[in-house]
């Protein structure tokens, strides 16, 4: 059980979340690319966006449900953060990645 201090150390940022639902969390993650990314980036990340939730649309495994909307939860919680910047990816989320995202 996390002691009181333990919980004031980590901030209220790093305080796991209920998930959102799905349409909510696209509208979310939309909104955060408009409010923190430079144009050219929000663009590429819109269309990445976009195109993740289209093909998630209809997979019904609850783990992979599950999966998908926390790690798209995390991602705009870092960008609300502005932790992020100059931050290297996980080398363990890399390897999970397909061929058809890293080149």
């Amino acid at each position: 059980m996390a002691s009181s201090a333990s919980i004031r150390k980590q901030g209220l940022n790093n305080m796991p979340m209920a998930l959102l639902p799905p349409i909510p969390l696209y509208r979310r993650l939309l909104r955060t690319h408009r409010k923190h990314l430079p144009k050219e980036m929000r663009l590429l990340g819109d269309e990445y966006i976009k195109s993740e939730f289209r093909s998630h649309r209809n997979i019904e495994n609850p783990v992979h449900i599950i999966g998908f909307l926390s790690e798209w939860q995390m991602y705009a919680q870092k960008l609300e953060g502005d932790e992020w910047i100059g931050e290297k990816m996980d080398q363990g989320k890399i390897e999970k990645m397909s061929g058809e995202i890293i080149p």
